[in-house]
């Protein structure tokens, strides 16, 4: 099969088009064959790589995917040849006491697709059969493999971890990457009134599209917690969706006392100072989110096939252009999901 594959970390450059084996499917596994994959940040730093991380090399990045059921494994009745399915990029053993207690994201044995198991970048793909959920007939693959990772983060992290109110303030910090176009829908869909801050017109217009209600451009006012604080009557937001990390400092003050601020990632960075009188203080709570469940991952997808959550698409490149895909989300000027198309 044709796959995107690394052999040492680094750069763009470092990523190779080429042939690697087809897998085959073990016990409990299906091989899909892809028609989409979608990019992520974590296809970035897997790339780039952190002290201590540990793959089989050359390794295929990519987390989502969506596609057609092409080859089962033994012990597999629940697919056929043909069905058309969408992959939750959750790898659990199903065995240790967080899996039978439905909280499969917490496995002690959990891997991400695409970050330290091979991953989508290519034709096909093994995965256990309990990692597929049906696409509806004539839904695309690219809106499938887009909406399936940033979605499912969202609600676990919102919803699930913020306990999130109808008549609630959200403050989501960023306007246009996947987990933020994600939240912002999902806060309106949970009756939130949502603020959002933006880098530039164009980002929080996307924003504004999508539901939210009070755009606050920091490119022209750093201070956005004072904007917050207007907006809100100087009582501050209840939630905030940080997954910046460097921007923790200006969440805190954005929140009301006994607020909660949300993080599932550090797109600025993993280490960076905090004054801890905000969080006692104000009796805030660092909520910290990663992934979802098999159940949510249903949940939120059918509201996706419904019409309900909608992934917002940037642009669609051939496999074999995946390095100037991931060079294009690098920049971070995409508005919404960055896809590969397959085959």
């Amino acid at each position: 099969m044709k796959a995107i594959l690394f052999h040492i970390h680094g750069g763009p450059e470092v990523l190779k088009y080429s042939e690697f084996p087809t897998p085959e499917p073990g016990d409990g596994q299906v091989l899909v064959k892809l028609e989409a994959a979608a990019l992520n940040r974590v296809d970035i730093w897997t790339r780039i790589g952190w002290p201590g991380i540990k793959l089989e090399y050359p390794h295929i990045p990519g987390a989502d995917g969506a596609g057609i059921v092409v080859g089962l494994g033994g012990c597999v009745s629940d697919w056929t040849i043909g069905n058309r399915v969408v992959l939750n990029a959750n790898l659990s053993c199903g065995r240790c006491p967080a899996c039978v207690a439905g909280q499969d994201n917490r496995c002690r044995e959990w891997h991400l697709l695409g970050e330290t198991v091979r991953g989508t970048y290519a034709e096909y793909v093994a995965v256990p059969a309990t990692n597929l959920y049906p696409i509806p007939e004539g839904f695309d693959p690219n809106q499938a493999a887009a909406a399936a990772l940033v979605f499912h983060t969202a609600w676990h992290s919102l919803v699930t971890r913020g306990e999130l109110k109808p008549g609630e303030y959200v403050l989501v910090v960023g306007a246009s990457g996947g987990v933020n176009t994600a939240s912002i829908q999902i806060a309106r869909l949970a009756g939130a009134k949502v603020i959002v801050v933006g880098s530039n017109s164009k980002k929080l217009e996307l924003a504004e599209s999508l539901g939210a209600e009070y755009l606050l451009d920091r490119s022209k006012d750093e201070n956005w917690p004072k904007l917050v604080y207007n907006i809100t009557g100087k009582r501050g937001v209840d939630v905030v969706v940080d997954n910046v990390g460097t921007t923790f400092p200006a969440s805190f003050r954005s929140l009301a006392k006994g607020g909660r601020i949300l993080t599932v990632g550090n797109s600025g960075g993993p280490k960076f100072e905090i004054d801890n009188r905000f969080i006692f203080g104000k009796h805030l709570s660092i909520i910290g989110s990663s992934m979802g469940t098999r159940a949510e991952f249903a949940t939120v997808m059918d509201l996706v096939f419904a019409g309900k959550l909608i992934p917002v698409m940037d642009r669609v490149y051939p496999l074999i252009e995946a390095r100037s895909a991931q060079e294009q989300l690098e920049k971070g000027e995409q508005l919404g999901k960055i896809t590969l198309t397959v085959g």
